[in-house]
């Protein structure tokens, strides 16, 4: 089994897994960053938003990063794995999911875990301009989860070289069940407010197909997946979406050298999410499993995050 072994030792505050957790997503600050906005228009008459930060010299290795749940490219562990890679020699390719640039997205339907058509697109836009001849994927959370599942479920670019997953609820269902619980009631709640709130907005262009009644209806987040999220996106309910979405059932196919970083202490994920079978099938697939760190956690030295220096070690090797 692929096992990378994890030295991470925090101080003893961010021991614990909630502290790290929050820390990180609320206070921690990145400063230094400069990125360029660009729209890409998609096949279905959508858009996403990319945000570029570059290296000092000219680079032919981009990395995309994908952020979770109702994350954006300005988060923290956005900016500061851009920020940290940058300094390395890296290109970056920051990618907000459909609305999650701070401007609604055009149709119905939004971004989930499994939609892995969008990074696809970003992919071959950036193949397209032929300047990259390296390209790395780094995800977290939901977005670690979709790059899992777009690298097992199809032959990907062999430009695509490496690739990192932060936090990966690798099966949605167990990681939804985990949310639903007392331990986790503030974070499932501050994702429903920001998810229902978002609800109102797509309301507004298309009542027909929302109404008030239905988003006072929903209650927790496994309503929000049922109402809205599987409804929008093909799928027959929310577990239907969770059983067809989740990358761990794509794991073994998957051929690109890929690290996945998932703590120990991280109170979203449930025992499913840690994939150690899946590895021992797969000499690609390599798993941290740090002992602390909560969930796209990880406080280090220098306001850096663990995962941002031991990725860039990772992908190094891929070079």
């Amino acid at each position: 089994m692929p096992l990378y072994s994890s030295d991470y030792q925090p101080r003893f505050i961010f021991k614990n897994g909630h502290i790290s957790t929050i820390y990180s997503g609320l206070f921690r600050e990145v400063e230094g960053v400069q990125q360029i906005r660009e729209r890409l228009e998609l096949a279905d008459g959508d858009f996403l938003e990319l945000d570029w930060s570059f290296a000092r010299k000219k680079t032919d290795k981009v990395v995309v990063l994908l952020h979770g749940l109702e994350g954006n490219a300005q988060r923290p562990y956005m900016l500061g794995s851009a920020k940290y890679l940058n300094t390395k020699g890296l290109d970056c390719c920051s990618v907000n999911f459909r609305g999650c640039s701070g401007e609604t997205n055009r149709l119905f339907r939004s971004y989930h875990s499994g939609a892995t058509e969008d990074l696809d697109a970003v992919v071959q836009y950036i193949l397209s301009d032929k300047k990259y001849r390296s390209i790395f994927l780094k995800g977290f959370s939901l977005g670690g989860n979709m790059a899992l599942k777009y690298l097992g479920e199809r032959t990907v670019p062999k430009s695509i070289k490496g690739a990192i997953g932060i936090s990966v609820p690798c099966d949605l269902h167990d990681s939804l069940l985990q949310l639903l619980k007392f331990k986790n009631t503030l974070y499932a709640k501050r994702f429903k407010n920001h998810l229902i709130a978002k609800l109102e907005e797509k309301k507004k262009s298309f009542p027909e197909l929302l109404s008030d009644s239905d988003i006072k209806k929903i209650k927790t987040l496994k309503d929000f997946d049922d109402l809205y999220t599987s409804k929008a996106h093909g799928f027959k309910d929310a577990i239907d979406y969770y059983n067809t979405c989740s990358s761990q059932q794509f794991l073994a196919n998957i051929k690109t050298p890929t690290l996945i970083v998932n703590a120990l202490n991280d109170s979203f994920l449930g025992r499913n999410c840690y994939p150690l079978k899946e590895a021992e099938v797969n000499p690609k697939l390599f798993l941290n499993l740090p002992k602390y760190g909560g969930h796209v956690g990880f406080p280090d030295a220098q306001n850096l995050s663990y995962p941002e220096k031991i990725g860039y070690k990772f992908l190094k090797e891929t070079f």
